[in-house]
């Protein structure tokens, strides 16, 4: 019997949907984004100024009030993203795509540049914010994986997720 897949945290209208691979299997087992110990998304969102505080993977769904959501391409939890099969991102970028049109978000953050190659079948794209978005008026923005697999130095990793901060508020200046 295998791990189940987790919740999505989502609602109408959110400042930023950050979309992982596929959770992990301490995701799977805990329930909760990004729960790996090794994995540094909250840190990242603490130092980039995204959030007020270091959040913990337990608290997850409190990141709601904050206007942040979590989903996944691929909702099958495993040890890495290597195991997701092409019928599982095929299935995923549907099921994504269908997310975002229906909940709207401002910002849809990509935590990992094969995330993004994945739900637009585009290769080669640059860091930050893409320049023909597939849901048209949703801002596109690719990060880095958070995975304590990926070995890009941690300031480097705030630097490009702290750009997400800037769009947001030009975003709020202009309402």
């Amino acid at each position: 019997m295998g791990i189940e897949p987790i919740s999505d945290h989502l609602q109408h209208h959110l400042k930023i949907l950050f979309v992982g691979y596929n959770p992990s299997l301490r995701s799977g087992e805990t329930g909760h984004h990004y729960a790996n110990p090794n994995n540094r998304f909250y840190r990242i969102l603490h130092q980039a100024g995204i959030t007020p505080r270091l959040y913990k993977p337990e608290e997850d769904g409190d990141l709601l009030q904050l206007g942040y959501g979590f989903t996944n391409i691929v909702a099958r939890p495993s040890l890495t993203a290597a195991e997701i099969t092409p019928e599982e991102y095929r299935e995923g970028r549907v099921l994504l795509k269908e997310k975002i049109e229906r909940y709207r978000p401002k910002v849809v953050c990509f935590v990992g540049k094969g995330v993004y190659e994945q739900y637009s079948g585009r290769k080669g794209m640059p860091w930050g914010k893409q320049s023909d978005p597939v849901v048209p008026g949703v801002i596109e923005y690719v990060c880095p994986s958070s995975s304590g697999l990926v070995r890009m130095k941690l300031d480097e990793m705030v630097a490009i997720f702290r750009g997400i901060t800037t769009l947001i508020g030009m975003e709020m200046d202009e309402e």
